[in-house]
């Protein structure tokens, strides 16, 4: 069974970093666009960041732009979420998704079909 498991989640102060991974088992991930999405108690689940099978294209939520990196190595089957200068507006729990039938990222839920259980990520002020 294709898998994606989340790790790299805990609690930080405000204005300091995390680095998330999602690391696919089952089955490569290296044709597939990867995203990370996040939900707080009580939202809807919203997009963060996505990136392209190659790495070469990535697009942002405007919340996040400017503080949050995406990557990914496909060698080690990975993505990668750089989290600098945390709010804690972003406590939340963040899950990577991939999306086995395009190349390209869609900051669209639907679009991806496979989906971790989720790392919780907790910012303190």
């Amino acid at each position: 069974q294709a898998q994606l498991v989340e790790s790299g989640g805990g609690l930080v102060q405000a204005g300091g970093s995390l680095r998330l991974s999602c690391a696919a088992s089952g089955r490569t991930f290296t044709n597939y666009a990867m995203g990370w999405f996040r939900q707080a108690p009580g939202k809807e689940r919203e997009f963060v960041t996505a990136i392209s099978w190659r790495g070469g294209n990535t697009i942002y939520a405007d919340s996040v732009k400017g503080r949050f990196t995406i990557s990914r190595d496909n060698a080690k089957n990975t993505v990668y979420l750089q989290m600098n200068s945390l709010k804690p507006e972003d406590t939340a729990v963040y899950y990577c998704a991939a999306d086995s039938r395009r190349l390209i990222p869609t900051a669209t839920p639907g679009q991806y079909n496979y989906w971790g259980q989720g790392t919780q990520v907790t910012v303190s002020s």
